[in-house]
């Protein structure tokens, strides 16, 4: 039943279909797609998406060890000189603010959630620095729930690919949760950002290497190789 998606409206079977079909192809051309950011707990799932932003996983890999092993848990964070943070973190970029949102993040869990990281977005969104992205990012991958992750890799491919006409996230993540099965949702994700970082990149997408380019509308793309 993998390619069952009741969400789909029966108007558009044929467009979830065909979905689908690209789907598989690329869960097949990257089959090593998974979370690449480091972590054993959800908290360190946390920490390490909050400093993702506008950084590499490689660079957040690297920096990470030494923040898990300083500030263990959120209890830890929020008792954390700010400035130690900052030097921890600073080669991941802007991070006087990240280092406010990781402390804010270890308060609030610490005085709201008796230092666990909750499992719902209504809960998740109030932490700092946190959105829906990185919501479900937690859902996903530290949860197991079904969540779709958009980042600009997802939202550039859904858009190249004629999976939403929609520029804000919400309606992206909104147009994937009816075209794609649920169960599938997770780990389209990660597909998606792995053919977005290794083929179908911007501005320039290596069309011609891509294992769905026959059937790809491309659209915005102007030029490819």
């Amino acid at each position: 039943m993998k390619n069952v998606n009741k969400s789909c409206d029966p108007a558009n079977e044929e467009v979830c279909a065909r979905a689908l079909r690209v789907l598989d192809a690329l869960e097949n051309a990257h089959r090593d797609a998974h979370c690449a950011l480091r972590h054993e707990s959800a908290w360190q799932l946390l920490v390490a998406t909050i400093l993702s932003a506008q950084c590499t996983d490689e660079r957040v890999n690297q920096v990470t060890p030494a923040l898990f092993d300083r500030f263990p848990d959120p209890q830890a964070m929020c008792q954390a000189q700010v400035r130690e943070v900052e030097e921890l973190i600073r080669s991941t970029g802007f991070f006087r603010n990240k280092a406010r949102h990781l402390q804010g993040c270890g308060c609030v869990l610490t005085e709201k959630f008796q230092g666990r990281v909750p499992k719902r977005m209504n809960a998740l969104v109030q932490l700092p620095g946190v959105g829906r992205k990185t919501a479900n990012v937690i859902r996903g991958v530290a949860f197991g729930r079904p969540a779709v992750v958009v980042d600009t890799h997802v939202k550039r491919i859904a858009q190249r690919l004629g999976w939403t006409r929609k520029n804000d996230p919400v309606g992206i993540e909104r147009d994937l949760m009816r075209l794609l099965p649920r169960k599938r949702w997770t780990h389209a994700g990660h597909v998606l950002i792995f053919h977005g970082r290794r083929i179908c990149r911007a501005p320039t997408p290596q069309c011609s290497i891509c294992p769905v380019e026959l059937c790809c509308p491309r659209c915005g793309v102007d030029r490819s190789r």
